[in-house]
């Protein structure tokens, strides 16, 4: 009942030794993830204790994972360092990279994602971020920063440009709950895209229907209009952020930045209508439609 991630994943955390890794890494134990070491080259052979437990320091992402059989990495990084944590874990063959990273420069980002596109990828990694909340599957297992206290377990899947919103999102439908929550970044490049989510959440026989949550800028909701369109039979709620911005100026998200009438609000969210994605003026609002959705399922 899930996408990408369950409690049989077993994670290791690049930067584990760090202020933001070590705190991030207890709060993923505390929601039952299965945390099996890090890695930090210069504190190779240590351990650390989190919540209770001793975490191996492994020097290199390859070699955490021929000793645990990790098939999942969360990066807490510093942004200048980045796309060498990536490209390693890419080369080692991790299943799953979660970049949790903000600040990370587009220039390092493209050459990211122009690897995972190319023949040295053999493991077909799979990248979410940068510059996001990661990923959670309630109850099961959390690679990343949502706060797993205000998660319930259910049938609906979660898409989210925004790490805010996919909270907020959590936490007013966490009585119907979710399957897999993902929060894909809002940077101008990223691995994982809402077609990617809405891909794998209509393969799954447990996600019943999809919250999909956007934001000005770009084309990627657009985009995805056309894909449910053509692939996805379940039924998706949105959201678009960013329907009081102005033209023209950059909001939070390096990605968000509106030019003439593309990438606005209005535009992405008449475009989801158009193929019957109903759109909420507000995540209250939004949360109130999937609950409708819900009870007539």
């Amino acid at each position: 009942m899930s996408i990408y991630l369950n409690k049989d994943s077993k994670i290791i955390v690049q930067g584990i030794t760090g202020g933001m890794g070590s705190k991030h890494t207890t709060l993923m134990l505390q929601a039952g993830s299965n945390i099996v070491g890090g890695v930090n080259a210069r504190k190779a052979g240590t351990t650390v204790e989190l919540n209770g437990t001793e975490q191996p320091v492994f020097g290199t992402v390859a070699e955490a994972m021929k000793e645990t059989g990790a098939d999942v990495s969360v990066v807490f990084v510093p942004p200048a360092f980045t796309k060498a944590a990536c490209i390693e874990a890419i080369d080692a063959g991790i299943g799953l990279l979660v970049v949790i990273t903000e600040g990370v420069p587009v220039q390092d980002t493209a050459e990211v994602w122009s690897y995972l596109q190319s023949e040295a990828n053999h493991a077909g990694t799979r990248m979410i971020g940068p510059n996001c909340p990661g990923i959670i599957t309630p109850e099961e297992s959390l690679a990343g920063i949502t706060p797993h206290t205000i998660a319930g377990k259910g049938p609906i899947g979660l898409v989210s440009k925004s790490g805010t919103l996919t909270y907020q999102m959590m936490y007013e439908l966490k009585d119907f709950g979710f399957s897999t929550a993902i929060g894909i970044g809002g940077d101008p490049i990223i691995g994982t895209t809402h077609i990617d989510a809405l891909a794998a959440f209509e393969a799954d026989p447990e996600t019943k229907a999809i919250v999909m949550i956007g934001e000005i800028g770009g084309d990627a909701e657009e985009r995805a209009a056309a894909f449910i369109k053509d692939n996805v039979t379940k039924p998706v709620v949105g959201y678009v952020a960013g329907f009081t911005a102005p033209e023209g100026k950059t909001m939070g998200h390096a990605g968000a930045i509106v030019s003439g009438s593309a990438g606005t609000a209005q535009a992405k969210k008449e475009a989801l209508e158009a193929v019957g994605v109903k759109v909420g003026k507000t995540p209250s609002e939004t949360a109130e439609l999937m609950r409708e959705v819900m009870k007539a399922l």
